[in-house]
């Protein structure tokens, strides 16, 4: 199957798929490449949510010769793409090739590293900069970040998503890489919202990273520090 149901998260197991992921956990890989590999990921997730979640429908079509019966994919033009700034910015890019017609929007949110974890394992959050589009409750919402560690980003930038009005039932998160403590707390803050990745890592540090994951997805896309 090419996506899995592994209890708090469901898994692409495109061979592709977990090629680029393989690549993207590479330490020698260059900021050049690695966005490119974060845009492959993109690509096959978002091919893979369309053959797993649309439906298509019989259409009349002439070719240059005769008329044909062919398919169109139903929905595609009721989809919002949501970009947690910076780190997902790549991996929308690659999200538009399978939603090309998607409303798109923005949230800037990181976690407050100075301030320390939380007793509960959760960081504070900060929220700078937030452009939704208009968000039906029939609209598929598509919440991108690379890295699903603590849950902590992903369940304020949720609650953003849900308050303009998406049906958390029709929220599908993408990460390249969750933790296990990560997708617990969104299966308990937002059990409706589904969650997609290409790997469910082992655990987090004691700082919060995940083990073995690929690094800070942002820092190595734009060649910060």
């Amino acid at each position: 199957m090419p996506i899995e149901n592994r209890d708090d998260a469901h898994v692409v197991t495109h061979p592709l798929a977990r090629a680029a992921l393989t690549r993207l956990r590479d330490v020698d890989a260059d900021p050049v490449a690695f966005r490119e590999d974060l845009v492959e990921l993109g690509r096959i997730c978002g091919a893979e949510l369309v053959a797993t979640l649309f439906e298509t429908e019989q259409v009349p079509v002439e070719t240059p010769l005769t008329e044909t019966t062919g398919v169109r994919v139903v929905g595609l033009d009721d989809v919002v793409l949501v970009n947690v700034l910076r780190a997902a910015t790549p991996l929308v890019e690659g999200l538009l090739s399978a939603f090309p017609a998607a409303k798109q929007g923005v949230i800037s949110a990181s976690r407050d590293e100075e301030a320390g974890m939380e007793p509960d394992g959760s960081f504070p959050v900060g929220i700078e900069y937030v452009k939704l589009p208009d968000i039906d409750p029939e609209d598929t919402v598509v919440v991108a970040d690379p890295m699903l560690a603590t849950g902590s980003t992903l369940r304020a930038v949720l609650d953003h998503v849900t308050a303009a009005g998406a049906s958390p039932d029709r929220i599908i998160v993408l990460s390249a890489v969750a933790a296990p403590e990560g997708l617990s707390r969104l299966t308990a803050s937002h059990p409706a919202v589904r969650r997609l990745t290409v790997a469910v890592d082992s655990h987090l540090d004691n700082d919060g990273y995940i083990i073995p994951g690929l690094g800070d997805a942002g820092d190595r896309s734009f060649n910060t520090n």
